[in-house]
């Protein structure tokens, strides 16, 4: 190697790998090549002939030049590939060496013109970049006008395709990297939700009125068949769900949740599978989905009584085949996901009057846990109550906790809990606010509005009813309490400790209409 081309290869490596950021690593080396060589714009593109695409990865132009127009998001530039392109480089590569030069742009494939029409304007230099034989990508140089280029143009930029090279993969590399890190920033936050979530979660009543429940649930966290929680609204369908998840073989990986009646159904296929970029208005970047989040771990779906027949479809195709699309894409994502799934309502009945998918509500119900509502398992309130008030009197940095009377406790025993553990937590809640002194007191439960074991509710009697009817009844009951107030303080929302707009989007099913 000659002293030019000595000096030549030695500056040119020290600016294209001197640099991670690819696209500052271009422009110190277009700044050098302009002293060099006749150059108006540089590009490096990724050749991949087996998938036959190729990616543009950067590029440096002169002001004013669009030779080339390439996005630093490699996949969203993507450029397919014609047939026959892989022989006529070998041909070209053949000729004229590492190097081709093509001072004359009208001699190119129709195919490739079609694929950078602008270079049509200029000559151009395409190094040819392997690693251990295998092709990589290429390496442009392009200048304004024809005839531009010569055979010791040519020869001196064949002495730069092994630093170029290695440029190019690490750069693809780095990017990868990148990607990985992105992906596992995400995992990483979601387990730390599902380590905040864990953390002082205990399932109070596993020796008494759960008993039978945990003992199920025991045996059910060793396999990796779906599950499903059957039990009322607030009896701690996703504390159950949880206590599966750590104690499987799957706890060190993510548990992600999803509250199905919370999402809109336009929404669903989105949050359930993820979308590219810019696969519908608004999908300004590519989002994984709660399945992806989810694989090697637990995905617990509440409230999957909710999911529409055509959300419902997809998600059989997921628990058979164990595959799925994200929207907008083409690629096939496999995920090994176990699912628990938990619902209020009557799935069975569902299913009878063609609402629920027969084949989904099977291959859900291998492992079916009911949970028995509050007031099926009186003996737990005075275990729950305690729970409730260290953990609360802890959230709000109570010096001392208050103490609870026998006879208070009595009355909370007596109560039938519509709202079950959600609705204790609520009154323990409401009650340490609103003490001054040692001990706690319930007032609430004196109210008339207030159903209690000795005191009929307003509910319809007769007949037994659907898990829908008295859901909509015990809604409609204290919304009649707060005036039709859904928001705010003293409104139904926070009685019943839901978020208003999923409250309303209840009502909305229910067919519950309230100014």
């Amino acid at each position: 190697m000659g002293t030019k081309q000595g000096d030549f290869f030695k500056e040119v490596t020290l600016r294209i790998c001197g640099d991670l950021d690819i696209n500052k690593a271009l422009q110190n080396t277009f700044d050098y090549l302009d002293r060099i060589l006749p150059v108006d714009a540089i590009g490096l593109v990724h050749t991949d002939v087996k998938q036959m695409t190729m990616f543009p990865v950067a590029s440096v132009q002169r002001e004013g030049i669009d030779f080339f127009d390439y996005k630093s998001d490699v996949q969203a530039a993507a450029i397919p590939l014609y047939n026959g392109y892989e022989r006529d480089r070998d041909a070209l590569e053949t000729e004229m060496g590492s190097v081709l030069i093509l001072n004359r742009p009208e001699s190119w494939r129709k195919e490739m013109l079609d694929r950078f029409p602008n270079l049509i304007k200029c000559s151009s230099l395409n190094l040819q970049l392997k690693i251990r034989g295998e092709r990589i990508g290429v390496f442009l140089i392009a200048a304004r006008g024809h005839d531009r280029y010569t055979d010791a143009d040519a020869a001196l930029l064949a002495t730069i395709k092994e630093p170029v090279a290695v440029a190019l993969s690490n750069v693809r590399r780095y990017r990868d990297l990148e990607k990985l890190k992105n992906l596992l920033a995400e995992d990483n936050k979601a387990l730390s939700a599902d380590i905040k979530r864990a953390v002082g979660v205990e399932v109070v009543g596993a020796d008494f009125g759960l008993k039978d429940v945990m003992q199920q649930a025991r045996q059910i966290a060793q396999s990796n068949s779906p599950a499903l929680l059957l039990g009322e609204t607030g009896t701690g369908k996703e504390v159950i769900a949880n206590s599966i998840h750590l104690t499987s073989p799957r706890r060190k990986r993510p548990m992600i949740s999803m509250q199905c009646g919370a999402i809109p159904v336009s929404l669903l296929d989105s949050e359930l599978f993820g979308h590219e970029k810019g696969a519908f208005t608004g999908a300004t970047e590519r989002k994984r989905g709660r399945f992806e989040r989810a694989d090697g771990g637990t995905l617990f779906l509440d409230e999957i009584g909710e999911l529409s027949q055509e959300a419902q479809v997809k998600l059989l195709r997921v628990l058979q085949e164990k595959k799925f699309e994200r929207i907008g894409g083409a690629q096939t994502i496999e995920v090994d996901v176990r699912v628990i799934a938990a619902t209020h309502r009557d799935l069975e009945a569902m299913v009878r009057e063609g609402k629920f998918r027969e084949d989904l509500w099977y291959r859900l119900n291998v492992l079916p846990i009911r949970i028995p509502p509050l007031r099926l398992r009186r003996e737990d309130i005075p275990s729950l109550l305690q729970y409730f008030i260290e953990k609360k009197a802890k959230e709000m940095n109570l010096g001392k906790i208050p103490g609870i009377e026998s006879a208070s406790i009595n009355r909370l025993k007596q109560y039938d809990w519509p709202g079950n553990v959600r609705e204790l937590q609520n009154i323990v809640e409401r009650a340490l606010i609103l003490s001054r002194g040692d001990y706690l007191g319930f007032p609430e439960l004196n109210n008339k509005n207030v159903p209690t074991k000795n005191q009929p509710s307003d509910y319809p009697s007769g007949s037994l009813i659907t898990m829908d009817q008295a859901t909509a009844n015990h809604i409609n009951f204290v919304l009649e309490n707060t005036g039709g107030q859904i928001a705010g303080k003293g409104g139904a929302a926070g009685i019943l400790n839901m978020n208003p707009s999923t409250l309303r989007f209840r009502m909305k099913q229910l067919g519950i209409r309230y100014k």
